[in-house]
């Protein structure tokens, strides 16, 4: 499942997943598809229901008194929408305002879908396309070394390892 899609989203949060990718995902028979916030950039990760236990049993089994990791748990388990999916039927997600507001996307019409392999990213487009033309974004966290035990993560290959801060705090762990 790869690709850029600019697909249409409606006033109640809802699109509907492209039909190219109707025939992956009924290969895996998924049931369930989690809608979470991207820890790095302000999108939305969304991920077919096998591939979230793999990535949320990771993340609980860190240990959480190091501030980043119990950062990175908060945003993506924290955060965590899960949704029934119907991929015989109309494949229809709807996202919570609350990580519509994240994403920037709560009053468009159209938003950036981008297949990434197992997984998908909503993107508001113009944040897209100022990411793919080299642009940087305000709300982009890029400043901080990841601790040992969140680079060792397989999920954790889509990542620069000096990504990680809270929103709030700049955080630099030494491991």
């Amino acid at each position: 499942m790869f690709g850029f899609n600019s697909i249409s989203f409606d006033g109640k949060g809802r699109f509907l997943l492209p039909a190219r990718y109707k025939n992956d995902l009924k290969k895996s028979s998924y049931n369930k598809i989690v809608v979470t916030k991207d820890p790095q950039y302000p999108s939305l990760k969304i991920y077919p229901e096998e591939e979230w236990k793999n990535i949320s049993s990771k993340l609980q089994s860190l240990q959480g008194l190091d501030p980043v990791v119990r950062n990175i748990q908060w945003t993506i388990l924290g955060n965590a929408y899960e949704a029934d999916f119907n991929v015989n039927g109309r494949m229809l997600v709807r996202i919570p305002i609350d990580l519509q507001i994240y994403a920037d996307i709560q009053d468009e019409k159209q938003i950036a879908l981008v297949g990434m392999g197992s997984r998908f990213e909503i993107w508001n487009i113009n944040n897209w396309e100022m990411r793919q033309t080299g642009g940087s974004l305000s709300t982009e966290i890029l400043d901080v070394v990841l601790p040992e035990s969140i680079k060792s993560l397989s999920f954790w290959w889509e990542v620069n390892y000096e990504f990680w801060s809270s929103r709030t705090t700049n955080w630099e762990c030494k491991n």
